[in-house]
């Protein structure tokens, strides 16, 4: 008998996966006539695992034929113990992409709504799509900030899930506190209110929110934090959320089994213990930050008081020429094409070769960009 056997055309997907747009990573450094190239276009810390925590690593390691724990019991322990949370209101992933993920697949399904502000974290169209829900994008104010009003005025019966990033990923800027306190009050209490802190540490404005403290007191509000930032365990993936019991059990309930493995875990927990130390290397981030935008308005450009690890450039037309010629000098920066480019805080050489580029841009352009 022969067999008959399906053309691959054949197949068929949920039509939710039409609508998802293509997560674009940042690009790896190549090298330029021999010299060193960067990569500022991820967000990464730039500096290597603390020697406890590559210890810890490394021990883990030697175990990995065994599975880890399932319910990260130790790592839960340690950040309940260091947040002041109880354990039984977080949860951990692979990373608090995965966390969202999960909390919007335990949420969301077609005929809801998620809302966002745009332009921002790149992974929010494609976690809400996934899940069939419809996306609801309202617009940044003309200084990059979050526009509530707007977000409020977009809650409708279908409203789900509204997202808050802040610092926000590309622009920088905070949601002060006091701002989204009147926030919360106009939106209804069964909506879930999502502030995503993956830049926390880095934040110095007094005024900015701290979403730990508004969990606390509003339920309908859950948190997410990383420790791929300010940590540096980007290549290990691991992120939290912080909310209610019955939410978190809900986002336990999503994820994948034996998701984090053994070697992220132990590595979060001996980055714990090794917070002072891992916020010694923020602070000379925070003040590499506090350089590049000094030195940048000295050469006439208009920059904003980033809270993250990164800086915001609208270039608007001249982003891809920028980024090109960044690029031939061994920079590679995340650019928005049309709107603007993203570069990271590195070591102090790179930024100063950052700089250089700048210098050199603005001699090309015969007038600094405005």
């Amino acid at each position: 008998m022969s067999e008959t056997r399906s053309h691959p055309s054949e197949l068929r997907f949920r039509s939710a996966l039409g609508a998802i747009p293509a997560y674009i990573p940042g690009k790896p450094p190549k090298r330029v006539d021999g010299r060193p190239s960067y990569k500022v276009s991820s967000n990464e810390n730039p500096y290597p695992p603390l020697p406890g925590v590559l210890r810890a690593a490394m021990r883990a390691v030697e175990s990995m034929n065994r599975y880890p724990d399932l319910t990260s019991t130790a790592l839960l322990e340690a950040l309940s113990a260091r947040l002041d949370v109880p354990v039984n209101r977080l949860a951990v992933g692979a990373g608090s992409a995965a966390v969202l993920y999960n909390l919007l697949q335990a949420t969301c399904e077609t005929g809801d709504e998620v809302i966002y502000a745009w332009r921002s974290f790149e992974a929010y169209p494609i976690a809400v799509a996934l899940t069939g829900a419809t996306a609801i994008e309202v617009a940044l104010t003309a200084d990059g900030r979050h526009d509530l009003d707007a977000m409020a005025a977009a809650v409708s019966t279908k409203t789900k899930v509204i997202l808050i990033c802040t610092p926000n990923n590309p622009t920088g800027e905070v949601v002060r506190g006091d701002d989204l306190q009147a926030f919360l009050r106009a939106v209804p209490v069964g909506v879930l209110v999502v502030i995503d802190e993956a830049y926390r540490e880095f934040v110095r404005e007094p005024r900015a929110v701290d979403g730990i403290d508004l969990h606390r007191e509003h339920p309908n509000v859950v948190v997410l934090r990383t420790f791929s930032k300010a940590y540096g365990l980007a290549g290990l993936r691991v992120g939290m959320a912080i909310g209610s019991e019955l939410v978190m059990a809900a986002i336990r309930k999503c994820a994948v089994p034996f998701g984090l493995s053994d070697i992220a875990q132990q590595a979060a927990i001996a980055s714990l213990a090794a917070e002072a130390d891992l916020l010694q290397r923020v602070e000379g981030i925070v003040g590499e930050r506090s350089r590049m935008v000094n030195a940048l308005r000295e050469l006439g450009w208009e920059v904003r008081d980033s809270q993250a690890n990164f800086l915001w450039l609208e270039l608007c037309e001249d982003t891809h020429a920028f980024a090109m010629a960044a690029e031939a000098a061994g920079l590679i920066v995340r650019s928005f094409p049309g709107e603007g480019a993203r570069v990271t805080i590195g070591e102090p050489e790179t930024n100063s070769l950052f700089l250089d580029v700048v210098r050199q841009w603005n001699v090309h352009k015969r007038s600094p960009i405005g």
